[in-house]
């Protein structure tokens, strides 16, 4: 049985989390990097770029709790991933959000992250030291002893280790320790585009060893700090809790530059790609009544300078009409800065968003502008705003109605012109009423909302825009396939496209890698689950019941009359010679409509 991710509550941030995942489809050499309630982020080492899962589709994953001995199970899907080629192999980042947890699972991982406390390893250390320590870091970390170099191995295998402590007066087996850790990341992350997960970022050596040596350590990375032996306790519990933290930070700096790096990547192939014969630039596959009425209204409130919200389902499109209403906004010539707000913790994304001045925080050694002044002239896209807590939607909305950028830690306040658009997977007035998003800032971007259909709803859209990524990774992939099989489009317009737009692009992307040169894309090429979901058209009444047979000529004709007038229900009654209310009860039935 399993329970969705919506039955719980997210009450914890991203924590680190390094244990070996096992998924399906399988991807080879797969770890976890990070973890919340509600997704995780991992790193993996393919043999091939078409191996393991690609975005927006699912995937099934299992892991082990550190220190708990739960495994956990749960199906998710995948937001984004990047793959990445080193000197020594293949790497790939994925961000996969979870969906539904096998039984109670998900209320095991609840309470493993609302009650983990920061872990440290401690190799070597005396009874007195061990004594110290514990004094030393109570209410901060939770020390964790091992007289022996197995010992101090097996702790570090559980995966929820944030530093390691190398004491005691055993400088031989506390540098062999050093030494084996820096051989292990090598063995992990081969290429070396990996994570910063490793122990070998995060070693404070407490032990003998020469100065020479010590400095050597130091500068290949292989120790974060050098406290020499027997140190003052005050001082281990400062590089221990700094190591944590610039730890921390850097796994999400990691992140994020990969993040947009394959965004970049993603924007250079779709700004290269033809429009095709017959398609604008600006409404590639848009031919639904519902889009063509999303673009009028994309082209009216562009020139202006007005906050807009789009609301939509994940991978309906928001991105593409964010990027459509800067470049129609005579703002094209500067940036479009684009943030995810789902990304970042509160302290994170205010400094993404409003920059930082030197000494803020722990890490800030320079000055960074933020995106807003980035930005400036041009377009800040925020996407996922649900996410954002109430401190920040409250400097937000000082932003949208003053301009005025003031960064953390700074008292100098800079004015910029910068026009905001924001998405959101929710229903933002709902959000609202359940407390959960503040009615000021809702209001102040509720100026002009925008609700993207889901693909579903639209059908008739789906032949051009599979026709447009056909096209678009004909070039990118260097393949040459000649357009999509009937049986193939069958198989399109049947699909309930969970991930929507950004589902379908991805099929598209793995038949046209997986298709000869000049093939026709056919059923063959498409995901197998999703050839499962839509059977061929003799087999969806296989039974030869009378029933299922009329069952099935009823949903074609009901299905081919909305689709000849667009959608619209009252039409399609007329032309089928029914009352609405019929039609619309066994549209509902056949999942072909539903009522707005």
């Amino acid at each position: 049985m399993t329970r969705p991710v919506s039955a719980y509550v997210p009450r914890s941030e991203r924590k680190p989390l390094y244990v070996k995942v096992v998924t399906e489809p399988s991807l080879h050499g797969c770890w976890a990097v990070n973890i919340s309630e509600t997704g995780i982020g991992l790193i993996a080492t393919p043999r091939t770029t078409s191996e393991g899962p690609r975005e927006s589709e699912a995937v099934e994953m299992s892991f082990l709790l550190p220190g708990t001995g739960a495994h956990v199970r749960v199906r998710g899907d995948v937001r984004w991933r990047h793959d990445m080629t080193g000197a020594a192999g293949m790497v790939a980042a994925l961000g996969v959000s979870f969906r539904a947890f096998e039984g109670s699972d998900g209320l095991k991982l609840a309470r493993y992250l609302a009650t983990a406390h920061v872990q440290v390893a401690v190799a070597f250390a005396s009874a007195e030291e061990a004594r110290g320590l514990r004094m030393a870091l109570e209410g901060q970390a939770t020390p964790h002893f091992a007289s022996t170099l197995p010992d101090a191995h097996a702790l570090l295998a559980r995966g929820d280790m944030a530093a390691l402590l190398v004491c005691g007066n055993v400088e031989e087996q506390a540098l062999e320790l050093v030494e084996r850790l820096a051989v292990l990341r090598a063995e992990v992350d081969p290429s070396g585009a990996g994570p910063p997960s490793d122990l070998a970022s995060r070693i404070i050596y407490c032990a003998p060893a020469a100065p020479e040596r010590l400095v050597a350590l130091f500068n290949t990375g292989r120790i974060f700090r050098a406290l020499g032996p027997e140190p003052r306790l005050d001082l281990v519990r400062q590089a221990v809790l700094q190591a944590c933290r610039e730890h921390g930070v850097r796994t999400e700096q990691w992140r994020m530059a990969l993040e947009l790096e394959r965004n970049l990547l993603r924007e250079r192939a779709l700004s290269h790609a033809p429009a095709g014969p017959g398609r604008g630039s600006d409404d590639v596959g848009f031919r639904s009544a519902a889009m063509q009425r999303v673009m009028e209204m994309v082209r009216l409130v562009a020139p202006h300078r007005v906050a807009v919200l789009l609301q939509g389902e994940t991978g309906t499109g928001k991105e593409v009409l964010a990027r459509i209403l800067h470049r129609l906004s005579g703002r094209g010539d500067v940036p479009l800065v684009v943030q995810d707000c789902g990304a970042l913790t509160e302290t994170l994304l205010e400094s993404e968003l409003f920059g930082h001045v030197k000494g803020a925080f722990t890490g800030a050694v320079a000055d960074h502008p933020g995106l807003f002044v980035l930005a400036n002239g041009g377009t800040v896209f925020l996407d996922e705003i649900e996410n954002t807590t109430p401190n920040l939607q409250a400097k937000l909305l000082r932003v949208l109605e003053t301009g005025d950028v003031r960064p953390v830690g700074g008292t100098q306040v800079r004015h910029v012109d910068v026009r905001v658009v924001a998405a959101s997977n929710r229903d933002l007035g709902e959000e609202v009423r359940a407390g959960r998003f503040r009615a000021d800032l809702f209001y102040r971007l509720n100026s002009f909302t925008l609700d993207i259909p889901p693909l579903r709803d639209r059908p008739e859209d789906i032949p051009e825009l599979a026709r447009a990524f056909l096209d678009q990774f004909n070039l990118s992939l260097k393949r040459s396939a000649t357009g999509v099989a009937p049986d193939a489009a069958e198989v399109l317009r049947g699909y309930a496209w969970p991930g929507n737009v950004r589902e379908l692009r991805n099929v598209m992307e793995r038949a046209v890698l997986l298709s000869r040169p000049g093939e026709v894309v056919t059923r063959r090429l498409l995901p197998p689950g999703m050839l499962n979901a839509v059977p061929p058209r003799g087999e969806q009444s296989s039974d030869g019941s009378l029933r299922a047979r009329l069952h099935h000529v009823e949903r074609e004709l009901i299905r081919e009359a909305l689709e000849r007038h667009g959608g619209v229900l009252r039409r399609a009654a007329v032309a089928l010679g029914m009352d609405p209310v019929t039609l619309g009860r066994r549209a509902r039935r056949h999942g072909l409509w539903k009522a707005d």
